[in-house]
């Protein structure tokens, strides 16, 4: 056993105050991811966390790049054919996270997953480089297979098959935007009195803030 009750960080980066905030929760993603970016915390600031209901009853967490957010949703690709994809088409109620452990922040968004317009979809898989299409037509995303060697023997075949040829999109692949209905935006603080402020979209469609105990 490894007891891990001794580890402890203190928290004193930053605050959230509310008169300090924009009125809406993408305008203040935008400004935390800006700042996450200049801050230099890593390569991939974009890396979240998709939580979706799976198809067993169990919830499942798995971490992709976040590709473009606007005040509409945040969107990413993948397999629709995926277990994530199954989960999605069978409750579309999703949870993305972020945590940014170089500024002590964490953004938690519950939303509703919908597939974006195919020529979206097609418009960013043209932009992949040669190997990342590839990968998207060879693997069988989620599903059992015989052995490692199976995916490289794949690669192999579909790159002598696409050799100066445009590799298409496969039908089973593409993105999903969430369109969020509350974002919570948690600073850390000293003595674990930690800031969360939580946005909640109304009727209207405008945002309600609320301060939630830490």
């Amino acid at each position: 056993m490894k007891d891990l009750s001794n580890y402890r960080k203190s928290y004193e980066k930053s605050k959230l105050i509310e008169e300090n905030l924009p009125e809406d929760p993408i305008s203040l993603f935008r400004n935390w991811f800006i700042e996450v970016e200049e801050f230099g915390g890593g390569a991939e600031v974009n890396a979240m966390t998709v939580s979706t209901i799976g198809l067993d009853g169990f919830p499942k967490s798995r971490v992709v790049l976040l590709k473009q957010f606007t005040f509409e949703g945040f969107v990413f690709y993948t397999n629709y054919n995926s277990e994530k994809g199954k989960a999605i088409a069978k409750n579309p109620n999703v949870c993305l996270s972020f945590f940014w452990h170089e500024m002590e922040r964490q953004v938690i968004i519950k939303g509703k997953a919908e597939k974006i317009a195919e020529n979206l979809s097609d418009g960013y898989f043209d932009s992949r480089p040669v190997g990342s299409k590839l990968g998207a037509v060879v693997s069988p995303q989620s599903q059992v297979i015989p052995s490692r060697d199976y995916l490289d023997k794949k690669l192999v075949e579909f790159d002598k098959e696409y050799q100066g040829k445009e590799i298409p999109r496969p039908d089973n692949w593409g993105g999903y935007i969430v369109k969020p209905v509350s974002v919570e935006f948690w600073q850390g603080r000293a003595n674990r009195l930690h800031d969360r402020i939580r946005y909640t979209m109304a009727e209207d469609y405008s945002w309600n803030k609320d301060r939630l105990a830490p």
